[in-house]
């Protein structure tokens, strides 16, 4: 309707398009009534079923990375274990040839006291 339609009209006309112009934005604002997918549901489980993938890959990929990480760390403990140990065996090997050549040295000693007594003894 035009300005010119309402200068004729009268006052109850005017308020009932008033009320209909009022109605129509009304209308505009209600919210429309919603479509649903009919997959929604198919849709939604398959998203479900990639994110458990995915979580299942990444727990696999973690559990890997700490195996890697421990097999390193018990072999650097193994490598030191190895080097005290044979540290260990250097020391006692160079004890025990220390000992064999006090021993040698000592055994040398009580054969030269002897072999002066026997020599003693024969000048006699």
């Amino acid at each position: 309707m035009s300005a010119r339609d309402l200068k004729g009209s009268g006052l109850t006309d005017r308020l009932s398009a008033a009320a209909d112009a009022k109605a129509a934005l009304l209308a505009k604002l209600k919210p429309k009534p919603t479509v649903t997918d009919p997959l929604f549901d198919q849709r939604r489980e398959m998203r479900d079923a990639e994110l458990q993938a995915a979580r299942a890959a990444r727990a696999q990929e973690k559990a890997t990375n700490v195996q890697a990480k421990a097999d390193a760390h018990a072999a650097v403990q193994a490598g030191v274990a190895a080097a005290e140990e044979a540290a260990l065996a250097e020391k006692r090997g160079a004890r025990k040839e220390r000992k064999q050549l006090s021993k040698a040295e000592a055994q040398a000693k009580r054969d030269a006291r002897y072999a002066a007594r026997k020599g003693k003894g024969k000048k006699k």
